[in-house]
């Protein structure tokens, strides 16, 4: 795992801690925990940060800060990782997560009449929310449980590598 850069990618733990706006969070974000980065932490991190990006609502960093420090794990990371929806990414996501809610309920995905209007735009999302949520919702535990399993996996694996590598040069 590239432990080096992603240390050099995160913050300063003490400039955040001292930050005025950040207060009202007490001691919560005094935990090492939060800061530290070992395999179990951006293992953590990855499923905080990837369920959070999946989540259509506004300020999904918050949930996955509120989300980090509940489970206590990696918060920049966690928080980092929901930029994977931005406004490039988050049409195709969110079609996909569209397309697999309505065929999970086994609904038909798309409108043979639509109307510009107030009502036919409110019909049209009242059909629309069940699929799309439900979509939302597989995607996140999904890719929530694979990043854990990939990050974990990964980690591991180069150790093992490192230290095989340790024994070969002794």
């Amino acid at each position: 795992m590239p432990k080096k850069m992603l240390k050099r990618l995160m913050p300063d733990p003490g400039t955040i801690k001292n930050n005025k706006y950040l207060g009202v969070l007490g001691s919560r974000l005094h935990d090492n925990n939060l800061w530290y980065l070992n395999r179990h932490s951006a293992a953590g991190a990855f499923a905080v940060g990837l369920f959070c990006a999946w989540m259509p609502i506004p300020f999904q960093m918050v949930m996955a800060a509120l989300l980090a420090m509940t489970f206590r794990v990696n918060l920049p990371l966690s928080v980092v990782l929901v930029w994977l929806t931005n406004p490039l990414t988050m049409p195709p996501m969110f079609y996909f997560a569209y397309r697999l809610g309505s065929f999970l309920l086994d609904r038909p995905h798309h409108y043979k009449h639509f109307e510009l209007s107030l009502s036919g735009i409110s019909s049209a999302m009242s059909s629309a929310a069940p699929p799309f949520l439900l979509g939302c919702l597989v995607m996140a535990v999904v890719c929530s449980a694979t990043g854990f399993m990939v990050i974990h996996g990964l980690w591991r694996w180069t150790v093992s590598q490192r230290w095989k590598k340790r024994r070969r040069n002794s």
